[in-house]
């Protein structure tokens, strides 16, 4: 027999042509109907960066910069994924030679093709497998086993298994003086070889032939109903996301009349892109393994909430489509186009499909963003439904209440009158810009840095090290207020607004351009979220303004004794504007030897306080504080870092909590270095 007959001339090749146009009908149907479903949102456009978009296609797709982070699962990942690149592009070739008559299978692509399927088709069924005993034997709790899951692994490596017997088929009929480079497809021709004659291989390899076409126009056709989707999905949704400073929420109007509600309480509400976000979902669970909520033993999952979603936004699709089918048969097709502006109906998204306390419990950390492998944005919708509850429904913890009256009407939490928020501060000698209006520098210490006790001694630390560097800085006193950041997460938009813009009305007037201070969750607002109101300051952190002021020599350090701190670093400085270094490198200036805990860097375990939590009580598992102090505990350092007044409150609480204080104590960067001088 010819060797093009063993390998292509398989007869009744057009009904391969009429299999592989069913699986693209099911193909573009399937499509077809998740477009429609995410058009079922509002409008959004996010082609702000094409060439960026390409770039993180290549690097978090192509190469799986964020999936590599988790090792096994990565690895796994990595071999499924390349392992079907090579093998499509294998398959593409030989459709080349068979359909179009293109000489391809002679000299080094032949050769090199031979290899690169073989390799990468046994990495694909040593990821399938990896993955298969990931998921049905050790069974992490961050995996949720679905039908689906065994249906596209089983079908996957079907396929491989049958293309590679297939293969051995061919080489055990027809010798080939180059079947050492297919040395899977050689390997399996062996016991081929033994076990049938040559009549009994042709028929298993037209039976195996036609099996694995049909397996293949499934694996096509099938592709947009299942989790394999996210193989497009996750590109698209990589080119898609947000760039620059992350966890900004959109700004709301509230001088346009035309908004009838703020927040969102219904699918309608959200952009087409966050509808997207749900099909997006890989349920890698990564961002659960990640959320300090969920581990601290609280209902709140990340990987649920954005699941949710997707059932209720599937629900609502199905429920639309009926309405719009009666519409037409009773009224006609007009009516039926204008079914869509009609009320949706069908479950509440707040109560009924995601539980308030989920929206309460989260600390805004977005770890869970950080870590998902396809930058699935899940704390913006949780800002969102708490922007309903609190300015719709007026729905929120009673703590909460307390602090929103207290920033209104003192303009700190605490309620702590307004008038003593300097008292502290110029009692150290430091002058409010009225008095020092050429003041290079405003420090903004921010409420607790003004009214907290044990944030006071920070204030007075970093206070005494811009003193002995000569900084020329200067304090808005009285007439600073709340940053608004704990208002905005907690989802009160209009306080912020109004903190907001008489802070920048303030500093405004007395020309103020560079600002430090201590606390990220003013700094991060400060720096990017004052932006949409017209206020572009350059803020700095203390960490980074004293380690500058280190390295020019204009603040000196001593180290008598060699002293062990473990560093933790704060949400908003580290995840959300990636200042990891800085802190470090001022501990090891200042002479101490550093331990890390168990989640460190981009995967830091939150204190608890972010998102507004500083505010209110935890009524549902493990106290998030208390699990990252333990952590801290464990290295038995003498010394617990921060460089964030709410992360120093609640280690502090943590500590005492555990009545390890006379062991571990709790300190600032600035603390430690102002100790150092």
């Amino acid at each position: 027999m010819a060797t093009r007959q063993v390998y292509w001339n398989i007869e009744g090749e057009h009904w391969l042509y009429l299999f592989f146009i069913i699986a693209l009908v099911f193909f573009g149907y399937g499509v077809y109907r998740r477009v429609t479903l995410w058009k079922l949102g509002l409008p959004e456009d996010r082609l702000d960066d094409v060439w960026q978009g390409i770039k993180d296609i290549l690097v978090y797709g192509l190469g799986h910069k964020r999936i590599l982070k988790d090792s096994y699962p990565g690895l796994m990942h990595l071999g499924i994924f390349w392992g079907f690149v090579f093998l499509a592009f294998a398959t593409a070739m030989i459709t080349l030679q068979a359909d179009f008559g293109l000489q391809i299978f002679h000299g080094w692509l032949y050769l090199f093709i031979k290899l690169t399927s073989n390799l990468f088709g046994l990495l694909a069924v040593i990821g399938i497998l990896a993955a298969g005993y990931r998921r049905y034997i050790q069974r992490p709790d961050r995996l949720d086993n679905k039908a689906d899951d065994a249906i596209f692994l089983g079908l996957l490596l079907t396929i491989l298994i049958t293309g590679f017997v297939i293969q051995g088929v061919r080489i055990a009929v027809l010798p080939d003086p180059w079947s050492s480079w297919a040395f899977v497809g050689r390997w399996m021709s062996i016991p081929l070889k033994v076990g049938f004659n040559e009549a009994q291989l042709l028929s298993l390899h037209r039976f195996l032939w036609w099996f694995h076409l049909i397996l293949a126009m499934t694996f096509i056709g099938y592709f947009p109903y299942s989790k394999l989707f996210h193989i497009l999905l996750g590109p698209l949704n990589q080119f898609f996301r947000k760039r620059g400073p992350i966890g900004i929420p959109d700004p709301i109007d509230f001088e346009d009349e035309s908004i009838e509600t703020f927040g969102k309480s219904q699918l309608r509400e959200f952009s087409w892109k966050a509808l997207f976000n749900t099909d997006v979902c890989l349920r890698c669970g990564r961002c659960q393994e990640n959320c300090p909520a969920y581990l601290s033993g609280k209902h709140l999952s990340p990987k649920r909430i954005i699941q949710d979603m997707r059932v209720l936004m599937e629900e609502t699709g199905a429920a639309l489509e009926a309405s719009k089918a009666v519409l037409a048969q009773a009224a006609g097709q007009e009516t039926a186009a204008t079914s869509e502006t009609e009320e949706w109906t069908g479950r509440a998204l707040i109560g009924e499909v995601i539980p308030e306390e989920d929206l309460w419990s989260c600390t805004t950390c977005r770890s869970c963003e950080q870590q998902c492998p396809v930058f699935v944005e899940h704390v913006d919708k949780t800002i969102d439904m708490r922007r309903n509850l609190v300015l719709m429904e007026t729905r929120f913890p009673a703590e909460a209440q307390l602090a929103f009256r207290n920033m209104e009407n003192n303009g700190n939490p605490w309620g702590i009158g307004w008038s003593t928020r300097a008292d502290y501060l110029t009692s150290l000698g430091v002058k409010t810009f009225e008095e020092d209006p050429a003041a290079e520098y405003l420090y903004w210490p921010g409420c607790s840095g003004a009214f907290d006790a044990r944030n006071q001694k920070v204030s007075a630390a970093l206070v005494k090290l811009l003193q002995t560097a000569g900084v020329r800085f200067a304090i808005l006193g009285n007439e600073e207020k709340c940053c608004g950041d704990s208002a905005r997460k907690l989802g009160n938009e209009y306080l912020f607004y109004t903190l907001a813009t008489e802070n920048i009305e303030v500093m405004k007037g007395y020309g103020v351009t560079k600002i430090i201070t201590a606390c990220p969750h003013c700094f991060n607002i400060l720096k990017n979220e004052y932006t949409q109101l017209d206020a572009n300051f350059e803020v700095i952190h203390h960490t980074q303004f004293l380690l500058d002021l280190v390295k020019s020599g204009k603040i000196r350090l001593t180290n008598s004794k060699r002293k062990t701190v473990t560093y933790h670093d704060s949400c908003y400085l580290g995840r959300y504007n990636q200042i990891y270094d800085q802190p470090r490198e001022l501990l090891k200036v200042a002479g101490l030897e550093i331990r890390e805990m168990a989640h460190t860097g981009d995967k830091s375990f939150c204190c608890g306080a972010g998102g507004g939590r500083m505010w209110l009580e935890e009524h549902e598992g493990e106290r998030i504080n208390i699990m990252r102090t333990d952590e801290a505990i464990a290295l038995k350092t003498d010394f617990v870092s921060t460089a964030c007044p709410f992360c120093l409150t609640m280690i502090n609480d943590g500590i005492s909590a555990r009545e390890v204080g006379e062991n571990l104590k709790a300190l600032d960067i600035a603390e430690i270095l102002e100790q150092s001088l």
